[in-house]
Order: structure tokens, then C-alpha cells, then sequence
């Protein structure tokens, strides 16, 4: 991929996006702080801007200029202006998307940042996903959790207990079984939801380390380490666990079994709240973190991580310093993630008050570490490849050895670029 495009390129990618672009001129930048940002969509755009009319008020001394791009322009546009005009500071995400960057020199080290204001220890738990050859490259303002929702009242019927071993989750799917009712629901037409459970799976099973490696094309999919994932992952599929024809569904569609209580469970982002209080069930929802497979193994977490970086070729990056540690607190966090229906990353931000994500606040915060999703933890490329693959193995489950032979070459020829 190329590196460098012309500023011209830049123009039209911004224009194309709707956006008043900012920041091309030359002048003397000390007393003017430009974001690029990426939330378009009208609530989180509020939200941010009343992030930025606090701080303005903070520091009146800078001329504070955003720049909004349409979410997924912003994916292509990125690629432009951290080369060719940086702002002062970006929106981007951690993990892989944070890296790729930081591998071209294009993420400034704020690793300052972190040890000026506490967040090694306020941020630990998010601190790997922001985290480059032990140094630091982003500030998280915003994340949400995965794990399994469920219908609170389906359990009681049945005298089930929430599972916390992965022994007690294979009984209550049995119980549930009996019953005529799927354990899991699941839509894996659109390949994403499958990287759910191979995360979890690899996290429970090998650790935050060994996942990494894998995301990272260092480990290699014929590993002795993956044969007992997709061991345990071929057990829940010869019980007939998952939703049946799943892959005819999309994500949405497969809520309605657990909507009209023909399906208990369901791996998934707390996205998926908006719908069940919609549907009129929010009331009968419950959730909980994914139970342990190996207890020697830390608890590690998906939580898709929203941050802040300083570019490179930024011009003001004492201006932007301030600003990360200004959104940093744990007040301004708080109130922010709060408005866009996120958790703070952040300790000592308040605790939220839906009851959902208070859940996902106390159980990311108390994380020996955070993924971000197979997607966003490695290259988009692989993240192709591994979810085909992934959705292919749910369904012939017999295909396995060819399947991982195939995902082993994809990723040697990948990573070796």
C-alpha cells in the first residue's frame, strides 16, 4: 500500500466526506489545536462537541478547530492526512488499526501522557490495546463489552444458574436442550459474529499473549495451542448448541429466537439492548461475562476500543497534550461515554447507571487485559480469510484440517510481505 498521496487526493477524499477541511496552511500553529474526528452521526457528534466546549472554556488560550469526516470516509481519509496535513490529534481505534499506523511512524509515542496523569493504573486494563513495543500510542475514550446476554426468565423456568466454568455452561445448555429451546442463538452470514467465539474461545483457552501472537501472524493456525480451541468449539457444535442454518441469518435476524424465547443465549456487543427493550424484553435480559475454561489462564476481555492519538507530523503537540490529558479525566470520560452509550476506560470515572453497562464497566475494569476484536487485533486481510474460514468450520465442521491448512498459508503469505 502506498504511503504517500498527494494533498490533492486528501481534498477530495475530505470534500467527498462532507467536510470543512482545516489545517493546510503553513502559518503558526502554537495557539491552534485541529481535531480530526470521526464521529458523524448526530449523537456522538453533540457529545464530542461538548468535550471540546469544555475544554475550550479550560483553555481559552487555544483556537480550537474539528474537523468532522463521515465515519467510514474517515477509514479511507486517515490514510491521507496523517501523511500529508496531520492534525493535532486524531480519532482512531487501538489495537491492529492503531499499530498499522505506528509501524509507518505516523503515531506519536504519549507515553508521557499515560504516566503524567495516572493512567497506568486508572487505564490498566485497556492499557495492552494502546500498548506498542512497551510504549504508548493512543488514550481510549470509549469502549463496550461482549459476552452473554440471556433471557433471565427462560433460566428461572428451568432452575438455571448463571455459569461461571465452562463445565457448568455445557450443563445448562443440556438442560435447555431438553427443553426444546437452543442454548445459542447465532447469524453468521455476515462472517463478524463467528469472531466472537474463536476470540473467547483462544482467550480463555491460551491467553492474551498467545491471541496476540496469533492476530500478529507469529503463531501459526496449526499450532498444538489451536487444536484445543476448536476442539471445545467442535464439542458445543456436535451438541447442537448453535441456532440451526445459522449461516442464513445476519446478526439481527438471529435475535428473533431469542426475542420469542426459542433460543437463551447469545455471544454479542451490548448493542444489542437497543432491540431487546424495543422488542418489548429488555426487562427479561441478563448478562453475563463468559464463563472460564482454563482457571490457570487471566481473564481477558473484547471490548472494541475507541481512542485518542497525537500524529507524528502534528504541529501543536504541546496544544495536544494538553487535550489528551484534559479528556483523560475521569469526570470528562465519563460524561462522554456516558452520552455515546460506551464505558469509560477509565477507574475512577463515575459509575454508569444502565444497569447493562455498569455490568460491562466493573467487569472490563476489573480485566487482566483487553482484546479488541479479531478484525480490529489483526490485518483486515487476515481478518477475511479467518472468518470465512471460521464460518465454513460451523458449518462442516468436518472441513477443519483443510480449513486451518488454508488460513496457515494466508497468513504466511500476509505476514510476510
Amino acid at each position: 500500500m502506498r504511503r504517500c498521496r498527494t494533498l490533492a487526493v486528501l481534498v477530495l477524499v475530505t470534500l467527498a466526506a462532507g467536510v470543512a477541511f482545516g489545517g493546510g496552511q503553513k502559518e503558526d500553529r502554537s495557539s491552534r489545536l485541529v481535531i480530526n474526528s470521526n464521529l458523524s452521526d448526530p449523537a456522538p457528534r453533540a457529545a464530542f462537541a461538548e468535550v471540546v466546549e469544555q475544554f475550550r472554556k479550560e483553555n481559552p488560550d487555544l483556537d480550537v478547530v474539528v474537523n468532522t469526516f463521515d465515519h467510514e470516509a474517515y477509514k479511507t481519509a486517515i490514510r491521507n492526512f496523517l501523511v500529508a496535513d496531520p492534525p493535532d490529534v486524531a480519532l482512531w481505534f487501538a489495537g491492529e488499526r492503531m499499530k498499522y499506523f505506528v509501524d509507518q511512524g505516523l503515531l506519536d509515542d504519549i507515553s508521557d501522557v499515560w504516566t503524567d496523569n495516572d493512567l497506568h493504573r486508572a487505564m490498566a486494563s485497556s492499557k495492552l490495546a494502546a500498548t506498542v513495543d512497551g510504549r504508548q500510542y493512543g488514550v481510549p475514550w470509549g469502549y463496550y463489552q461482549w459476552g452473554i446476554y440471556y433471557r433471565k426468565d427462560i433460566f428461572a423456568e428451568h432452575g438455571l444458574e448463571v455459569p461461571e466454568t465452562w463445565d457448568e455452561f455445557i450443563a445448562l445448555g443440556e438442560v435447555l436442550k431438553s427443553q426444546g429451546i437452543t442454548p445459542v442463538t447465532i447469524g453468521t452470514r455476515y462472517l463478524w459474529t463467528t469472531a466472537g467465539w474463536f476470540d473467547y474461545l483462544n482467550l480463555r483457552i491460551n491467553g492474551y499473549e498467545y491471541h496476540m501472537r496469533l492476530m500478529a501472524g507469529e503463531a501459526s493456525y496449526l499450532d498444538p495451542e489451536l487444536a484445543r480451541v476448536f476442539e471445545v468449539w467442535q464439542d458445543l457444535i456436535d451438541r447442537e448448541f448453535f441456532l440451526a442454518n445459522h449461516a442464513t441469518y445476519s446478526w439481527q435476524e438471529a435475535q428473533a429466537p431469542l426475542i420469542n424465547g426459542t433460543a437463551a443465549m447469545y455471544l454479542i456487543g451490548n448493542f444489542i439492548i437497543p432491540d431487546m427493550e424495543a422488542a418489548g424484553i429488555g426487562d427479561k435480559m441478563g448478562f453475563f461475562q463468559f464463563p472460564v475454561i482454563d482457571p490457570s489462564v487471566g481473564i481477558y476481555e473484547d471490548a472494541p476500543t475507541e481512542t485518542y492519538h497525537i500524529p507524528s507530523g502534528a504541529r501543536n503537540k504541546e496544544g495536544a497534550r494538553r487535550f489528551l490529558a484534559f479528556a483523560a479525566r475521569p469526570d470528562v470520560l465519563g460524561q462522554f461515554a456516558a452520552a455515546t452509550g460506551n464505558i469509560s476506560p477509565h477507574r475512577d470515572s463515575p459509575p454508569p447507571r444502565d444497569p447493562f453497562v455498569l455490568k460491562g464497566f466493573e467487569m472490563l475494569n476489573a480485566a487482566d487485559g483487553l482484546a479488541q476484536f479479531y478484525d480490529r487485533d489483526t490485518s483486515e486481510e487476515m481478518a477475511r480469510h479467518g472468518m470465512e474460514g471460521f464460518q465454513e468450520f460451523m458449518v462442516n465442521p468436518d472441513r477443519l484440517e483443510r480449513i486451518l491448512q488454508r488460513l496457515d498459508r494466508r497468513r504466511e503469505e500476509i505476514f510476510s510481505r
